[in-house]
């Protein structure tokens, strides 16, 4: 979108076309007209729904069915496609569209797929216009804070500026306000919420965090609830999910995970989120986990072998190279 005076609390839909006397591709290469609807060139592949077969969109939600579990997540994702899309249908049918705000707070755990939902959603909005530019800035509390009086406010205005036409994701939002009234991050808040206000329409805050302390930062501020619609919570991972996530991070990586490891890795998982539940760190730590072991096993390897060892040796993660310590 561009940078004018939007009405409040609008956002202006308009779908990007292609460019006169292009033809789109289909998934089996054959090219189809310009005019033809969005929605018709669609397929059920995101948990029965219908979405687009081309283009970044379909790029987007391939990727977004692609990820293990955030059920609750999809569908939400699904929600503002949806709506977004009818939008374009109704504003063509010359019925009003109503106006929706897109600031959002995801709460969960670290390595619940925030950051890379919150990457997606960029690319989406940008897709559909209603972002112009749909880049990710992603900040802290170190960021955001500055050091004397004035400073905080001009830092967060200047990553605010840096943001326009895509998404600020401030991680640990609550941060902010742990210092109490004294503290610069209030100043930091206040930005922020004149930034919303002024210019609402031209990028899209996410807050993250966990759960219980953004709960308690949003209650800080009387009006910062109702300028977030969007609240979802990202659930951490069970055990089965988790295995999948790791077996499909080593498949991305040319790797393997012998039954043994497996069984190996799962009795870990189960100790560990037993007892660091609220410090597990999900999809992050089973990648640590995977990469460390990729060290132990090149460790192995030469130890083991003169010459260079066989496709299967080098795509097997065995239990010995799956160390937790």
């Amino acid at each position: 979108m561009s940078g004018r005076s939007l009405p409040s609390r609008q956002i202006n839909i308009v779908l990007r076309q292609p460019e006169p006397g292009t033809h789109r591709r289909s998934v089996d290469g054959v090219g189809d007209p310009l005019n033809a609807s969005p929605l018709a060139d669609s397929e059920p592949h995101l948990n029965g729904k219908r979405t687009p077969m081309e283009g970044p969109l379909s790029d987007i939600f391939k990727e977004l069915a692609q990820l293990i579990g955030l059920d609750n997540v999809k569908e939400l994702v699904h929600e503002i496609y949806a709506l977004l899309q009818i939008a374009q249908f109704r504003a063509e049918a010359g019925l009003i569209s109503n106006a929706h705000v897109y600031h959002m707070i995801f709460k969960g755990s670290p390595g619940t797929g925030k950051t890379t939902v919150a990457r997606l959603m960029g690319r989406m909005f940008h897709a559909m216009g209603v972002l112009s530019k749909g880049h990710f800035i992603e900040v802290e509390r170190a960021d955001l804070v500055g050091e004397y009086i004035g400073h905080t406010a001009l830092k967060t205005r200047e990553l605010m500026k840096k943001a326009m036409g895509g998404i600020l994701f401030i991680d640990e939002a609550y941060s902010l306000a742990r210092g109490g009234d004294k503290d610069f991050g209030k100043e930091s808040i206040d930005a922020l919420v004149k930034g919303m206000e002024d210019k609402k329409n031209e990028f899209i805050l996410i807050l993250a965090g966990y759960s219980d302390e953004m709960d308690q930062f949003l209650a800080t501020n009387p009006g910062l609830p109702s300028r977030f619609p969007i609240q979802i919570d990202f659930e951490d991972y069970p055990i089965d999910q988790l295995i999948q996530i790791t077996e499909l991070m080593a498949k991305d990586r040319e790797y393997v995970l012998l039954p043994q490891t497996l069984v190996k890795l799962k009795q870990h998982l189960i100790e560990e989120k037993a007892s660091t539940w609220r410090a597990f760190s999900n999809a992050r730590y089973v990648r640590n986990i995977l990469e460390k072991s990729m060290r132990h096993q090149a460790v192995r390897l030469l130890s083991q072998y003169v010459n260079a060892p066989s496709k299967i040796e080098l795509m097997s993660i065995r239990p010995e190279d799956m160390k937790f310590k």
